[in-house]
This record gives structure tokens, sequence and C-alpha cells, in this order.
């Protein structure tokens, strides 16, 4: 059926309203020869039963029995209209471009067929039978090679479409694949950028942990007397070897020590009450949305953006209050760090100057993810950091 699930073309859009086009012009002629109230009863009939089966709806004469209904209430009017007035003759050809536009295959050419035998037959004058063969005879052919040629437009129109929508679907296919391969290029320059971390990190910070735990081995026996010496030696120590095993965490390319017993919403809450206890601050967790597993990268850009703002927090806020969120979404996960400290205006923080580095850090952290990073804050109202990033699920 003509414009039935498919996009809307000129020939489409045209052939709805040529059937009030040939009845208004044969009507306002007719009328304007001489006014029969008949006539325009028929003609205005015409064009709202045309308009409530097409215009209003397209796709109550998608059913064929509907489509046939109205051609044959339609066809009907018109020979009425013939009858009265040969003038309406010109109707006759909005009939036979409907036939096309709304029956389907050899019930197209039936209708054509009904269509000239009404046109025939309804003229008021006498004619004889030859005459009247050879009309209905002609307007058949004449009609079905226009419809044939609207038909073999139609159907080009179809392929054409459809050959766009596969071209469409080609490129958002080719958009996937480039997407993928781009996310393949960058997880492949952060694995070389985490080996060479790696590398500086065993070679720098852990070998000099290990330094610094020998030397307080060291020192612990030449203070064995002093009991407020050695248990400051011992906090130093502990932190130490925290430190280390941290070191070699991220050489190992592992997750961070908080992320190995549990999941990313009591990671946070852990870092959170750690450093509120050592703070003094309150720092409560709130986590909105279905807690659920994602990727060890997610949940480690996460914690570590937690721990970061936390740190500036102490650093620089004097702030006397801290809220967490955690939200979990359908596709990203946000991380909210809000204080109501000293504040700062972000536009003024240098990536070298007190704090900008830990700024900089996340932004990139949550950046290598194609994630969001935001800083809110201004001088005496606090501050607050966005970092959002896609929730990829994970494996556990």
């Amino acid at each position: 059926m003509s414009g039935a699930g498919r996009d809307v073309s000129r020939w489409d859009r045209a052939w709805p309203a040529l059937p009030y086009l040939f009845v208004l012009l044969p009507a306002g002629f007719s009328l304007l020869r001489e006014w029969r109230p008949e006539v325009a009863a028929l003609a205005v009939f015409l064009g709202v039963w045309h308009w409530f089966m097409v215009s209003s709806r397209f796709s109550r004469i998608e059913r064929l029995a509907v489509a046939v209904l109205y051609f044959a209430v339609m066809l009907a009017a018109v020979g009425v209209l013939v009858r009265i007035d040969s003038a309406f003759t010109v109707a006759g050809l909005g009939a036979f471009v409907q036939a096309f536009a709304v029956l389907p295959g050899w019930k197209a050419y039936a209708g054509v067929a009904a269509t000239a035998a009404v046109l025939v037959g309804a003229r008021p004058e006498p004619r004889p039978a030859g005459e009247m063969i050879f009309s209905f005879l002609l307007a058949v052919l004449v009609a079905s090679t226009v419809g044939l040629f609207i038909q073999t437009i139609s159907e080009q129109n179809r392929q054409r479409q459809a050959m766009i929508a596969r071209l469409r679907e080609l490129a958002e296919e080719n958009a996937s694949l480039q997407a993928r391969f781009l996310t393949r290029a960058r997880e492949a320059g952060v694995l070389g950028e985490r080996q060479r971390m790696a590398r500086e990190i065993h070679d720098t910070i852990a070998q000099g942990l290990t330094a610094i735990l020998t030397q307080l081995e060291v020192v612990d026996d030449l203070v064995a007397g002093v009991p407020a010496a050695r248990a400051r030696i011992a906090t130093v120590r502990a932190l130490a070897r925290d430190s280390l095993d941290e070191a070699r965490r991220s050489v190992r390319a592992m997750r961070p020590a908080p992320l190995e017993e549990a999941r990313l919403a009591a990671a946070v809450e852990d870092v959170a009450a750690a450093w509120s206890r050592a703070s003094g601050v309150p720092a409560p967790v709130e986590v909105t949305g279905e807690a659920r597993p994602l990727h060890a990268e997610v949940e480690a850009t996460l914690l570590r953006v937690a721990q970061e703002a936390l740190a500036n927090v102490a650093r620089h806020a004097r702030a006397g209050r801290v809220a967490v969120t955690l939200s979990y979404m359908e596709d990203v996960v946000v991380l909210d760090v809000r204080d109501d400290g000293a504040g700062f205006d972000p536009g003024a923080v240098e990536p070298s100057a007190a704090g900008g580095f830990g700024l900089m850090g996340m932004r990139q952290r949550v950046a290598r993810l194609a994630g969001e990073f935001a800083v809110e804050s201004a001088p005496g109202q606090g501050t607050g950091i966005s970092a959002t990033v896609p929730a990829v699920p994970g494996d556990r």
C-alpha cells in the first residue's frame, strides 16, 4: 500500500491532495454556470469522505476491506456527479490516481476498469455502444499506462529509501567499529602508560620505602629504651609498610587496597569513615540507585577521586562537614564530594599551585574513562566536585 511503512516521498505527499483538486475545479465550474445544491452537497461529501478516510489518518485504508470501501463510495459519488454534469468527468482522473494509490497489485487495475466503466456509463447523453466500448478501452489503456508509470516510480522510491536505510545502518556500524577501535587504541595507550608507571614506581617509590623500612628497623634498636619514640617509629613503620603494599599493588596493576575485599560503595564508605576519624570532620556517604559491580578501572578511578577530594578538603577547606554521594544510574555513575569550607576560585588555581595537581590528577583520571569532571566553588561558599564516568559493568 502506497505510503505505508516507509519514509514520505514527494509523491506520497502529493497524491492525497489530488482528489480535492479534481473535485474542486469541476464543482466550481459547474456551480458558476448553474447553482445546484445537490452538486454542492456531493462535492462537499467527497471532500469530507476523502479527508476522513485518507488525510486525517492514512492508516485507516491500510486494511484492504477499508480501502475497497473508501474507493467504492468515492467512485459512486463521482458517478452521480458525472450523471448530473459531464464536467465532473475530470474527477475521474483523481479516481484513477486513487486506484493505484490505495489498492494493491491487480486490484488497482480492477479499480481502473471500474472507474472507466462509471465514467463512460454515467454520462447523460446517449452514445452508440461501439463508441462507449472504445471510450472504455481507451480510458483503461491510458489510465493503466499512467498507473504503471506511477507504480514504477513508487517502486523506485521504495528501493531508493531501502538503500538509504541500509547505508544509514552501514554508517552506524562503521561508527560503532570506529568507536571500538578508538577504545582499543586508548586501552593500549593506557596499558603502555601503566607499564611505564609501574616501572617508575618499582624503581623509585617502592625501593625508597623499602630503604626507609630498613632504616627504621635500625633506629628501633637504637631507641629500645624510649617507649614514646618506639611508638612513633612503629606508627611510621606501619604507614611505610602500607604505602609499600599499595605501591606493589599498583606495580601488579591490581585494584586499590579498599577494593580488594569490598565493592565500590562499601569501599567509599570505609575511606570516608577513616578520613572522618583522622580529621574529626563528619563525612557521611549516601548511595543512590542500585549498587552493582563495575569494571575495575571504573571503581578504582572513582575511589581515587574520592580519596583525593577528601585529602584536598583536609589540606585546604577548613570545613565543618563533608557530604559524599555515590549515584548509580542506568548509563553512568556519579561521585559528588561537597564541603562547607573556605572555597576558592577554580579559575585562579594553577596546576602547579597547592591543590592544583590534585584537581588536575582527578580530571585526568576521569578523562581517561571518557567521563566528565566538574568543580563548583567560590570563596567562602564551600567546594563541590563531581565525577561522572560510564557505568561499565564488572565481571564479579
